[in-house]
């Protein structure tokens, strides 16, 4: 049964390869492109049964909204994802967003022509171990990533976090006195607490740290929370410009 698709991949030679070998079975291939961005667009623009979306990273934050973007424009067409086996909740995402499969880039093109099909028809093309793995992760997940800013996050005091806030913003030690209407020393303090408490030997580490596992966003809050409202009745002191 021949099916009409397309083919997209972030590496051209790999999608013209894919193509190339299911046009040999039969196969109706409408585009085989590499679009660095536009996936979804070029998708939706052209209306396959069927699209076989390559992707390196099944891992990374946002890599499955070109499916949820065809999904809503054209729920008609069925996406499979073509990558490596990723953590369980990686292939749980892809189906979260829209997919209707999941196949192993190292696939043989038999397994790749067997997920379209079953995709076409409506059916979930995915290994059965790896499609129960992912919806046992999606129903009870795991610690995620952020976990981690969570952890750090709760060993800083709300002064701290401020502190660590206004660090990966390039503040020095005045900077940070004058915007926290504390004394340079108190300052310093809290910076070498907080550089401790991180498990880090400078400003510049912890505000890498900070800005991969999610800490900043985290902390940005507490830095408000620790600014005491005119109201109050206690002096707030200059706040630094952000």
């Amino acid at each position: 049964m021949s099916v009409r698709l397309m083919v997209l991949d972030d590496h051209r030679l790999l999608a013209e390869a894919l193509a190339s070998a299911l046009k040999q079975r039969g196969h109706r291939v409408l585009a085989a492109a590499a679009p660095a961005a536009g996936a979804a667009e070029l998708v939706i623009s052209r209306a396959p049964e069927v699209c076989l979306l390559g992707t390196r990273e099944p891992g990374r934050a946002g890599v499955f909204e070109p499916v949820r973007r065809i999904k809503k424009e054209r729920p008609q067409v069925a996406v499979v994802v073509l990558g490596p086996v990723p953590a369980p909740r990686g292939i749980a995402e892809a189906f979260a967003a829209g997919a209707s499969g999941y196949v192993r880039s190292d696939e043989r093109i038999e397994g790749v022509e067997r997920a379209m099909l079953k995709a076409r028809a409506g059916e979930a093309a995915v290994a059965p171990a790896l499609l129960e793995e992912a919806f046992c992760e999606l129903l009870n997940p795991a610690a995620r990533p952020d976990d981690e800013a969570a952890r750090l996050l709760g060993v800083l005091t709300s002064r701290e976090a401020e502190v660590l806030v206004r660090v990966a913003e390039g503040e020095d030690t005045r900077v940070i006195a004058a915007g926290m209407g504390i004394a340079p020393s108190t300052a310093r303090t809290h910076v070498q607490r907080v550089l401790m408490k991180l498990g880090v030997g400078s400003r510049l580490e912890a505000a890498a740290l900070a800005a991969r596992t999610g800490l900043l966003e985290r902390a940005g809050p507490a830095r408000l929370e620790a600014v005491p409202h005119p109201e109050a009745g206690t002096p707030a002191g200059p706040v630094h410009p952000r």
